[in-house]
């Protein structure tokens, strides 16, 4: 599990923000949210930690939940989760660019942006067509996939043990790549990242001078490895 300050994720995202201005791109700037700065360089530093080919597409995705998405209501008589992975991808040569990180952040904006109801309703329709069952065999052996949510509630709910000290969540659907998400502790903004990573990624990710810069110190560097 490792931190992020809000103070750290003020700096990445003023950095994704400046990128994109640079582009001419103000819309995205006076959009950008810290998740989609944060996001931007896990994904970034997963792919370079990969030491993957130039020419090889590297994917990212954030499953969304389709409850109260732009202009969708599901019935409230609904019990569930009904969520959607959104995908996007390039080339890993992308990831070694000096603007990954206004690319990225903006391809989580895009995302979110495009989640809107009459998206939602064509890919239930187009699975009706053709149903499946999702599988983690269907995750890109490339692929990055941030889940869970730093807008989760983590810590309010007091069974009268007191606050909770930190989330977890698990071992259940985990892969090379699964990264989780989860508002920090001590609030404020701050976020914790749940990172896994086969021990060859890891190891190099410990090496990554850009990716540790942005860790906020928490004791010792806990790490999760499959």
């Amino acid at each position: 599990m490792l931190h992020f300050s809000a103070e750290s994720l003020v700096a990445l995202k003023e950095r994704a923000r400046q990128e994109l201005l640079a582009a001419g791109d103000t819309a995205g700037a006076a959009a950008l949210t810290r998740f989609q700065a944060l996001s931007s360089l896990l994904w970034r530093c997963i792919t370079r930690a990969r030491a993957m080919a130039p020419e090889q597409e590297t994917l990212c995705a954030w499953p969304s939940t389709t409850v109260g998405a732009s202009g969708h209501r599901c019935r409230w008589e609904y019990f569930g989760n009904t969520i959607y992975d959104h995908w996007h991808g390039g080339g890993a040569r992308v990831g070694a660019a000096g603007t990954w990180t206004r690319w990225a952040a903006a391809a989580v904006g895009r995302a979110v942006a495009a989640h809107t109801d009459s998206a939602i309703r064509a890919r239930v329709e187009a699975w009706m067509a053709k149903p499946m069952v999702y599988s983690l065999r269907y995750f890109e052996a490339s692929g990055v996939m941030i889940g869970s949510s730093p807008r989760f509630d983590m810590y309010g709910c007091d069974f009268g043990w007191g606050k909770a000290v930190a989330a977890r969540s698990g071992k259940a659907n985990k892969m090379d790549g699964k990264t989780s998400l989860f508002p920090g502790q001590e609030g404020g903004g701050s976020m914790d990242a749940e990172l896994v990573l086969t021990p060859e990624h890891m190891a190099a990710l410990e090496d990554d001078d850009e990716f540790w810069a942005a860790v906020s110190p928490v004791g010792k560097k806990p790490l999760l490895l499959i």
